[in-house]
């Protein structure tokens, strides 16, 4: 970032002065304080110095050109400056943190965590992958539609889970709309997957792909973002190994995926390197006791551990 230079205060009754001598060039590096011009008036020569560390990045004005009070003369790209920048908050920013603060500040939430092995969702997707690119037309069988459908089983085992408090009431729902957050340049946007036990893989990915899209173009509805009786959010997107999401109300209840790491595991009394992922469920403890919140994320982890059981529903 540049910094003006500017000629100095002249002294009383003095106008202007004369560009008397360059002691820098353009490119050259300055330290605070040090002289970089002088300033010649009727009654003596001012000295300028450079108000940081830098380089001159421009002369404005020449040996022998007139100035006056307060003009111009170089600019300084200061080395080492302490920017800021003020800008407004978006109205989706400031929505977003209204809600979470009110998630915060409203529920008794509370995060329980578990890991799943994602070696046989790998291992599926790797013999399958091409097939089920042909067979849908292009549709890339992604870890998401896994766990939309994993959940969704796990939702009607748990149906208190999947339910909500109003005022003084539990509301059930006898549906499952799963919302899956969706990272925008101007915020996190949550749009829903409507009646997810009717949904096939297929179904799942194109329909989060195409929120992807239409996310980042700005041009989701605000019908699409509103109800969802679940959430699902991954920040292994980004890199997140263990987070604590925070929940969506009225929701009771939000998933956290996470990056996929191999780590050393102890199987049948031998250690393997496997894929591993830890999941967290944060959930409100007004409607859900600890049991049933580890019970519902432990029904996750072995839908995904033995997918076939998520095609069987068992």
């Amino acid at each position: 970032m540049s910094i003006e230079i500017k000629a100095p205060t002249f002294p009383e009754s003095v106008a202007d002065g004369t560009i008397a001598t360059w002691h820098k060039k353009p490119g050259e590096a300055v330290k605070r304080d040090e002289l970089i011009v002088d300033i010649e008036t009727d009654k003596v020569v001012l000295e300028v110095v450079a108000p940081a560390d830098g380089s001159i990045a421009e002369i404005l004005k020449g040996e022998g050109d007139t100035v006056l009070i307060a003009a111009p003369v170089a600019a300084i790209e200061a080395v080492g400056e302490r920017v800021e920048k003020r800008v407004p908050m978006t109205r989706l920013r400031k929505r977003i943190a209204e809600r979470l603060l009110e998630a915060s500040n409203t529920t008794a939430m509370l995060t329980t965590f578990n890991e799943v092995n994602m070696k046989p969702i790998m291992d599926l997707r790797a013999k399958y992958q091409a097939q089920f690119e042909k067979a849908h037309g292009g549709t890339r069988l992604g870890f998401m539609s896994f766990f939309v459908k994993a959940a969704t089983e796990a939702l009607r085992r748990f149906p208190q889970v999947n339910a909500s408090i109003d005022n003084n009431d539990i509301v059930y729902h006898g549906y499952q709309d799963i919302g899956v957050a969706v990272s925008t340049d101007k915020g996190l946007v949550v749009p829903v997957l409507r009646n997810t036990e009717n949904m096939s893989l297929a179904g799942i990915e194109n329909t989060i792909r195409d929120f992807g899209l239409r996310g980042r173009d700005g041009k989701l509805g605000i019908e699409e973002m509103t109800g969802g009786t679940f959430t699902i959010t991954n920040g292994g997107t980004f890199g997140s190994l263990l987070s604590t999401p925070i929940l969506n109300l009225p929701q009771s209840a939000i998933l956290g995926m996470h990056k996929i790491q191999e780590r050393p595991m102890a199987v049948n009394g031998k250690v393997e390197i496997l894929p591993m992922m830890y999941l967290a469920l944060s959930y409100d403890h007004r409607l859900l006791d600890g049991k049933d919140a580890v019970q519902f994320l432990v029904a996750i982890k072995d839908l995904l551990e033995d997918p076939a059981r998520i095609l069987l529903e068992i």
